[in-house]
């Protein structure tokens, strides 16, 4: 079912990082390598039960980079991967059968992934990110909407981060997960929260 990271959608930013958060020396966002910081990253989908409810859960354990080119953003390039076996609801049962064969299918397709193509500004710190989502076996274009947080050091690890949310829906059916369709959803609500730190080379 989702994206991942999905989770990478920044590069659209960079022309607007030095308005919004304590810049680095040079003014500008450094240029190089960004990882993921996996233990603040959040990967979460909600999909219809029936009609009734919206049924909420999670992945975790991202990795990925982003190569960052603050004079030419668009030219920059983000990879992400998400570990399908990760999936968490409140339910462990459920959360056994989003791993099988019916569902995401964790031992065959152990990760979802997402290559950026394209970035687009919408607005002052917000983008519609497109890219190559890779889920079940399967790979299709998708675009999600970003909207960037507060870029800057981190106070606690002294890394210049660069943050997001992005959101977005994706068709579950498109990556061939047809399991209790219709009766439970097709469309896969996506929300992300995504810190990406700067390694100095």
């Amino acid at each position: 079912m989702l994206k991942r990271t999905v989770f990478a959608f920044t590069l659209a930013f960079v022309p607007m990082l030095s308005a919004h958060a304590q810049p680095a020396p040079s003014g500008a966002p450094p240029a190089g390598v960004y990882s993921v910081e996996p233990h603040h990253t959040q990967v979460m989908f909600g999909i219809s039960h029936l009609g009734f409810s919206t049924f909420y859960g999670a992945f975790s354990g991202a990795s990925g980079s982003l190569k960052l080119d603050p004079a030419n953003p668009a030219g920059s390039q983000l990879d992400v991967s998400v570990p399908t076996a990760s999936v968490a609801t409140i339910n462990p049962t459920l959360n056994d059968e989003l791993r099988s064969a019916d569902w995401l299918d964790a031992t065959a397709f152990p990760a979802m992934t997402f290559h950026s193509t394209k970035i687009t500004l919408t607005g002052p710190g917000t983008a519609d990110v497109t890219g190559d989502l890779t889920l079940h076996g399967v790979t299709h274009s998708e675009t999600l909407q970003a909207r960037l947080n507060t870029p800057g050091v981190n106070p606690l690890t002294k890394a210049y981060t660069i943050g997001f949310e992005v959101s977005g829906s994706i068709k579950r059916s498109d990556f061939g997960v047809k399991k209790y369709l219709p009766l439970v959803g097709d469309d896969v609500q996506l929300i992300i929260s995504a810190p990406f730190e700067h390694k100095p080379s």
